[in-house]
């Protein structure tokens, strides 16, 4: 049944609001009216608090005491395929229909009045004296025409200081205007000409844009070698995106990469689109959630909660290094942004595409089984060719205790430093050393709030807590002994490693790249344009390197634990060991000097290792699913962890308990029950963790089910429940 598009003044309305009450509220239309999905302003109580209207009310109850809507704010209501989005995400992630809201409104202020700011355009005189400073800026506005800038945009353009810009403003030569903040984005050009393709890659591309031009919904995997040219092809499908009117989406797993892409959507497309993840300001923020809404931002470049903007007309969705983890949303609503991607895509008549190296077996099994259409891009762009990847046997390597560097894998960094050319030393562990022991009594430092040991990080001078974020002063003391001086660190992290190179590679410049050491998204990105520029002779990275990156200059990649991955009892430990080990050494011999990756393994001989030489994918994928299949597990079954925590274990283990006895809903579907079992960590912040894992059929109804049967745990007090379909970790 469709539902009425206007409501007139008094009609009962229904609002959703953001506030956990886990229903839709009844309201009074304002004067003048409202219409279907508006955003309007309710009273709350005593509260002030936004909502979108949802549909006709209930009239459950006293219509005397029904209050009226505020205003309506001046924004473009919420469209039915974003309701209906919000909805079905809802169903399938078990998540509270405002907690969703929550994610599709984090914009600030937008109820607020436009905010103003200054902006800079040609001026009707000439300077009394030109210099060429003052030519560069005249020329950077006489090249975009008419249009206006910042300040900090036209000095970054003309590449002067911002008091050149302001000596014009003072002569007349620029004249500077009031504007409001929340402009449109410049227009992007999808006609302009972008790279010469290979022929492989134009028939890619030329098929993608067929598809998006069908405006029907469709997924693509697009999987090709590292350093094959993704990018470009999937370029084109935004250029038809684009030429047909429609905006599109481009997902990134990581904020460092954005810098190198919007270079490469700049010269593509002649303008920068919208960026949106957490490194963005909140004005920034506000403008792209409005612009979106309005139609008037073609391009958006973001993280996973992207995918919850109100686009008007969406037409495509690429999800960028598909398989990355960071895309599954561990804390707060649980959903995996490539799964929602595809929901969205699906109920707006978009295209998808998944474009990566190393697909997830999800998405391999999806292409193979024909549900997903397939890609490939089989030889690197140009004259690059993949790298040689060879192992060194560490049980063969004589190193001393706190070395990790072996022999091999420095003379091979010393002859690219000879050579004037990169390397890159991968370790997938953060900070300076993982365990910090007292050889006194045994004790390793734990975290207060936490089960999980704290780990130096020397660059801080302070212990961290990698679960909660709790920090504290490295001791001097043993804090269970008492004895002084028997405090040391055990085992390489990124910045342990980084002191090792610098001893053994004195004349080197030295970068360490890791997520937590630097203050800002920026500064980060700063830092990998720097190193693609050449600024560094050797690279000590974390996992935040092998997302896609291009370092021409890099010829060597050396993996110092290749088998720290392997270890554990997660059931896609393989998976991830081979695609981010396949994916490091990708960063090797993109340009024209050819690249060889070292992995340091003490174990060579494991089927994992050796398929990650041999370069076998498609064997290796076949491989892990008989493996998955013969164990019923995604993506051949049907998983869900259920979460409870507090600060009384006795209590969340009752809770456990009882959902583990009562277990009729889930028996009535033929799924299984395991648990309840602490979780690995079994302490986070505070809060005692216990868990529960179900497993069904790939057809069994499993929502429904695991609904009814979570109903029968009274949550009082302190005690929680999360639900994460489709788990992908299970710490």
């Amino acid at each position: 049944m469709s539902l009425p598009q206007f409501y007139d003044p008094g009609a009962l309305i229904g609002v959703l609001t953001t506030q956990p009450l886990g229903r839709v509220l009844d309201y009074r239309a304002p004067e003048g009216g409202c219409h279907l999905g508006a955003f309007v302003e309710v009273p709350l109580g005593p509260r002030k608090v936004v909502g979108v209207v949802w549909g006709p009310g209930q009239g459950d109850y006293d219509r005397s005491k029904i209050r009226a809507v505020l205003r309506v704010l001046d924004v473009a209501p919420m469209r039915a395929e974003m309701r209906s989005f919000l909805e079905r995400a809802a169903d399938y992630t078990l998540t509270p229909l405002p907690a969703m809201l929550r994610l599709a409104t984090r914009a600030p202020g937008l109820g607020d009045p436009p905010s103003m700011r200054k902006i800079y355009r040609r001026g009707s005189s000439e300077p009394d004296k030109m210099t060429a400073a003052r030519r560069k800026v005249l020329d950077a506005l006489h090249d975009y025409g008419d249009l206006s800038f910042t300040l900090k945009e036209l000095a970054e353009m003309a590449g002067v200081g911002t008091s050149v810009v302001k000596g014009l403003v003072a002569q007349g030569a620029v004249a500077e205007e009031t504007s409001p903040r929340d402009l449109p984005f410049p227009r992007l050009d999808p006609a302009r000409d972008g790279k010469a393709l290979t022929a492989d890659q134009a028939a890619g591309a030329c098929d993608l844009a067929d598809a998006v031009r069908s405006e029907r919904y469709g997924t693509t995997l697009l999987r090709g070698v590292t350093g094959s040219g993704k990018t470009e092809v999937y370029l084109e499908a935004v250029a038809a995106a684009l030429s047909a009117g429609r905006q599109a989406l481009v997902l990134l797993p990581e904020i460092a990469l954005t810098a190198e892409f919007l270079t490469r959507v700049q010269a593509r497309f002649g303008a920068k689109p919208a960026e949106w993840h957490s490194g963005a300001t909140m004005t920034e923020r506000r403008r792209i959630w409005r612009m979106v809404g309005q139609g008037d931002a073609q391009l958006v470049i973001g993280a996973r909660s992207a995918l919850f903007l109100p686009y008007q007309n969406l037409g495509l969705i690429v999800v960028d290094e598909e398989h990355d983890t960071s895309y599954k949303q561990e804390e707060g609503v649980l959903y995996n942004a490539r799964d929602m991607a595809v929901l969205r895509a699906s109920i707006c008549g978009a295209q998808v595409v998944l474009a990566s190296a190393t697909p997830s077996l999800e998405s391999w099994v999806n292409a193979t089984a024909g549900k997903y259409r397939r890609l490939e891009l089989t030889s690197r762009y140009g004259p690059a060719v993949m790298p040689e990847m060879r192992a060194i046997d560490m049980r063969a390597e004589n190193l001393p205790s706190n070395r990790w560097i072996s022999g091999v894998l420095q003379r091979e960094v010393q002859a690219r430093l000879e050579r004037g050319e990169q390397s890159l030393l991968f370790i997938n562990r953060r900070g300076y050393a993982p365990i910090t022991l007292c050889r006194a009594c045994g004790h390793q430092i734990g975290c207060d709030h936490c089960d999980a040991r704290m780990v130096e990080h020397r660059f801080l001078k302070r212990l961290v807590c990698h679960q909660c974020g709790e920090t504290k002063p490295m001791p001097q003391v043993c804090p269970s002994c008492n004895v002084e001086g028997k405090l040391a660190a055990v085992g390489p992290g990124v910045e342990r490693l980084g002191e090792e190179a610098t001893e053994l590679f004195p004349d080197a410049r030295i970068a360490t790249l890791s997520s937590d050491m630097y203050g800002s998204a920026r500064a980060l990105k700063a830092e990998i344009e720097g190193i693609a520029e050449g600024t560094a002779d050797v690279i000590i990275g974390t996992q935040l390197v092998a997302k896609g990156h291009n370092f021409p200059k890099l010829t060597l990649v050396g993996v110092i634990d290749a088998d720290l991955g392997l270890q554990g009892s997660d059931l896609r430990a393989a998976e991830r060991t081979f695609q981010l080990m396949r994916q490091v050494a990708g960063r090797a011999g993109r340009a024209e000097k050819p690249g060889t990756a070292l992995m340091q393994t003490y174990q060579p001989e494991h089927p994992v290792i050796r398929a990650i030489l041999a370069g076998d994918e498609d064997k290796f994928w076949a491989a892990e699913a008989g493996e998955r299949e013969a164990a019923g597990v995604p993506p051949y079954g049907r998983m869900a962890g259920i979460i409870l925590s507090g600060p009384d274990v006795a209590r969340v283990f009752d809770a456990g308990n009882l959902l583990a006895r009562q277990d009729g809903p889930l028996r009535a579907i033929g799924a299984q029950v395991f648990g309840p079992a602490p979780a690995p960590i079994a302490r986070v912040r505070g809060r005692h963790r216990v868990r529960l894992l179900v497993k069904a059929e790939k057809t069994a109804p499993l929502q429904a089910a695991l609904a009814k049967w979570v109903a029968q745990v009274p949550l009082r007090g302190d005690l929680r429940l999360a639900v994460d379909i489709d788990p992908q970790s299970f710490y």
